[in-house]
Parts: structure tokens; sequence; C-alpha cells
């Protein structure tokens, strides 16, 4: 069995905080855990960018389930369990995220944060 070298990387990152000149930042939450149907890679993550009055603008995680969405037919709406999401900003309650691997979620996560701190320079 060869080591996954993106979860090696994605764990040591847990507690690392970046600040930005302009007073944002962000932080790498990881750890391992049980695999569960919720988490079935096995990993708890929180990644989160934040703006300068410390609110969190933008994250990806696997802390809790989505919302119950339902479709025009409630009465035979399943509820999918969808642990790993986006929050696109302050509010968002979260849409899905596939997650692939540590090393893509990582990636993933720091490409939109460049482009979010390129989009209010």
């Amino acid at each position: 069995m060869s080591r996954d070298t993106g979860l090696d990387y994605l764990l040591d990152l847990n507690g690392f905080e970046v600040r930005e000149d302009n007073g944002y930042w962000y932080r790498f939450e990881a750890r391992k855990v049980a695999v569960t149907k919720e988490r079935p890679h096995g990993i708890r993550y929180s990644l989160t960018l934040h703006d300068n009055h410390n609110q969190r603008i933008f994250g990806m995680d696997n802390a809790h389930a989505l919302p119950k969405v339902h479709g025009k037919n409630k009465k035979y709406s399943a509820r999918i369990i969808q642990y790993d999401h986006v929050h696109q900003d302050q509010s968002d309650m979260g849409v899905p995220y596939h997650f692939e691997s540590a090393e893509k979620l990582v990636r993933d996560f720091l490409n939109r944060v460049n482009k979010i701190l390129k989009e209010i320079e």
C-alpha cells in the first residue's frame, strides 16, 4: 500500500494560519477520524478564509451535513447525507463538494483563496 503524501501534507497543515498584509487570513484544520459513510476518506477538515474583520468569507469543510433539500415532490425526496461542502460566502449554508483527494482539496482551496484575494486588491 502506497503512502498518501497529499493526506500527509493536509494533516501537517493542521493549525497553520496565513496572515495577509491586507488583514485577511486563512486557516487549515484537519485530523484523522474513523472512516464512516459521512467521512469515507477518514479525515475531518475545515479550511477557511477570513476577512479583516475576522468574518469567514469562504470555507471548505465536512464538519456537518448539508441542509436537507427537497425537490418538487417532497413525499418522495430522499435524504442524501453530504458532508463535504463549500461555503461560498458568510451566509451560505454550503453546496456539495466532490472530495477526490486531500491534495486536490488543498489545491482547490488555495486556488479559490488566491482568486478572492486578487478580486479585493
